[in-house]
């Protein structure tokens, strides 16, 4: 090959050569004229060799770069034209104006794409172009392209990253996830059992779970009589989810009593974490779920959050007086290893929270500890302010309720202990900033276990089997040391507590409960006093009434009342507006929707237990019981509320009732 690089220095050199050669000539054929024609001679055979010499040298440049732009040429046509990438330019309307072959796979009814909206495409990329985006991941037909975009000149190139996206999928489906399967009931169910009767009961369950294992691809190993371990990954924890885990319904519909059935809790671990780390995260899920009421799922990922599935059944009272005799002595304990015990329940505090919390102060004056309720006077419900004017005639009992400011000084300078009542979420608490104050802290509460929670308690007691927080108080009252007496106003308010989360001992009331009652009505809990604290003013009832009668019947058995707009209405109210639907014949589950003073939208929600309103109200991020549930929504009106409410009913078909679930 030539070395055009250096051809033309060459030449020249060649010339400086010749025209000094010319000078040395005429001086030859000045003295010897004979020597400088033979010179000459040589000279022009020379020169003509070389001039011959260099036009061959060009030529064969000439053709070779011809030949290389030609192949260039061709090279870069092809590649344009055949190589499995696409481009396309597109105009001002977003149209294809032209693209590579490669692009005309994905044509819809004509033999190419030129002239079709980029919308036909993909209906991400014109709004990507005109948000100015450089680069973004589509999907055309059964590929995935990473498109980069030219917006200045009008072209995309879309480089195939499908085998790239099915890596990706392919890694994030094989994760690990562990399961922890649990048997809710099993001792409740065997202990009366024969041992014939105890082996089939093991067997029917083993069976089951076995099937349901192999017909998703589970490895499933029994640890326990009550616990399996299930080890799955990602791809089939989803389709678990499709069918909302209907083990849940296979086990219970298997045996047990219609009254007591077998049910299954399973903690679920998942996403891209070490085994131990995803075991850790599985029993935790597990934990959940038991603390909810059992007989559901809870999947816990690495980002913490919770998904939940099941919990149709009302739970089943399952807690025992030995548990609540080791509380009771541990909360003793605790108590007297304090300076003082501060007792908050929950913003805009009830007859539950209150009484409960009167009841934790009577066992702090047990073990002759100083105690004190946090109470914030411009946070009173109209259904709690009756009790409190009895209170605060009392001058002992009321000397015991103090501000939030108070409650802080006194937790500045002393060891304090935090007994939380009626409510378990930090949001949710009466004054959040005094969770800060003290390491040791306790939670008392019936409500199911949310995804929120208070950390680090030293100390939990959470009974979702029980009808109050005033019934599981008074139970570690019967433990207490034999000191200080309840007195008439406080035990009426622990039975008031009581009487209004039962519904007068209607919903959720099992013989725990009545004990309770009876206990408290021997310590001097006045009946009567209880009606007339939870007599109702006549401009509420009217109130009330007219949320009721703007009422409609969903799907034959839902009552769903929205209240007038542009007015606000108590909590308190709405929740019995719910209660009173309740009543009315045909009606499976009551919602009432309202304006609340704080700007915010308002549901109460209430069902006889057909209905599971809990899970519809945890989906509008608020919470409660299977029977009693309630959320505020900010940033929507009633309207939008209630078109939110009704698509969750559909969603989770309670419109079909409880068979089709």
């Amino acid at each position: 090959m030539p070395d055009l690089e250096n051809r033309p220095a060459l030449s020249k050199h060649v010339w400086i050569i010749y025209i000094l050669t010319f000078i040395l000539l005429v001086c030859v054929w000045y003295y010897q004229w004979i020597v400088g024609l033979i010179m000459t001679v040589v000279f022009a055979a020379s020169f003509y060799y070389s001039i011959r010499t260099e036009k061959v040298l060009l030529d064969e440049a000439e053709e070779y770069i011809s030949t290389i732009s030609h192949r260039v040429k061709k090279v870069g046509s092809e590649a344009l034209l055949e190589m499995p990438f696409g481009i396309i330019l597109f105009n001002d309307n977003y149209q294809v104006e032209w693209s590579n072959p490669f692009m005309n796979q994905f044509k819809t009814n004509k033999d190419t794409i030129i002239g079709e909206s980029l919308n036909n495409l993909s209906e991400d990329l014109i709004p990507m172009i005109i948000d100015n985006r450089n680069e973004i991941w589509v999907e055309i037909g059964d590929y995935t392209f990473l498109c980069v975009i030219k917006k200045e000149e009008k072209l995309l190139y879309f480089l195939d990253r499908t085998e790239h996206q099915e890596l990706k999928e392919r890694y994030y489906n094989e994760q690990t996830v562990l399961a922890i399967i649990f048997l809710d009931n099993y001792e409740e169910i065997t202990q009366n059992m024969d041992d014939t009767a105890k082996s089939q009961l093991n067997s029917q369950v083993t069976a089951v779970l076995n099937n349901w294992s192999s017909r998703y691809g589970l490895y499933l190993k029994r640890t326990s009589q009550e616990r399996f371990l299930a080890v799955g990954n990602i791809e089939i924890l989803e389709e678990l989810e499709k069918v909302k885990f209907a083990i849940l319904d296979e086990v219970r519909e298997m045996g047990g009593s219609e009254s007591n059935p077998v049910t299954l809790s399973i903690g679920v671990g998942a996403g891209n974490m070490s085994l131990p780390e995803i075991g850790e995260v599985a029993q935790s899920s597990l934990d959940l779920a038991l603390g909810r009421g059992g007989d559901q799922v809870a999947i816990k990922d690495e980002n913490g959050k919770v998904r939940f599935y099941g919990g149709k059944t009302n739970p089943m009272e399952k807690r025992t007086r030995v548990r609540a005799r080791v509380i009771s002595h541990a909360l003793k304990e605790l108590v007297r290893a304090s300076d003082n015990v501060i007792i908050m329940g929950h913003k805009s505090p009830d007859m539950d929270a209150i009484g409960a919390a009167i009841g934790v102060l009577n066992i702090a004056k047990t073990n002759d500890v100083p105690g004190y309720i946090v109470f914030d006077e411009n946070d009173v419900e109209t259904g709690v302010s009756k009790l409190m004017d009895h209170i605060r005639r009392d001058e002992e009992l009321w000397e015991q309720f103090v501000s939030p400011e108070e409650a802080e000084d006194l937790m500045a300078d002393q060891q304090s202990l935090l007994i939380v009542v009626d409510t378990h979420k930090p949001n949710m608490v009466a004054v959040e900033s005094l969770l800060n104050y003290t390491d040791y802290k306790i939670v008392i509460d019936h409500h199911r276990r949310a995804e929120e929670f208070i950390d680090n308690p030293t100390l939990v007691y959470m009974e979702p089997y029980a009808s109050s927080t005033a019934e599981l108080v008074t139970e570690l009252l019967e433990y207490q040391p034999k000191g200080t007496k309840l007195k008439m106003l406080e035990a009426t308010a622990l039975l008031a507590g009581i009487i209004v989360d039962t519904k007068s001992f209607t919903l959720r009331t099992g013989s725990r409960t009545f004990d309770a009652a009876s206990y408290l009505r021997s310590q001097g809990a006045d009946t009567v006093l209880v009606q007339r604290l939870l007599k109702e003013d006549l401009d509420v009832f009217v109130q009330r009434s007219h949320i009721i009668e703007r009422t409609q019947i969903y799907n034959d058995h839902i009552a769903i009342a929205k209240a007038p707009s542009g007015k606000a209405y108590s909590p308190v109210l709405i929740a019995q507006a719910a209660d009173t639907l309740l009543t009315m014949e045909g009606i499976s589950a009551s919602f009432v929707i309202s304006e609340r003073s704080d700007g915010r939208v308002g549901i109460s929600a209430r069902s006889l237990g057909d209905v599971n309103v809990q899970i519809i109200m945890e989906k509008m991020n608020g919470g409660g019981h299977l029977t009693n549930a309630a959320t505020q929504i900010e940033g929507k009106t009633i309207d939008e509320a209630k078109e939110m409410l009704v698509e969750i009913i559909d969603e989770l078909e309670y419109k079909k009732g409880r068979d089709s679930e």
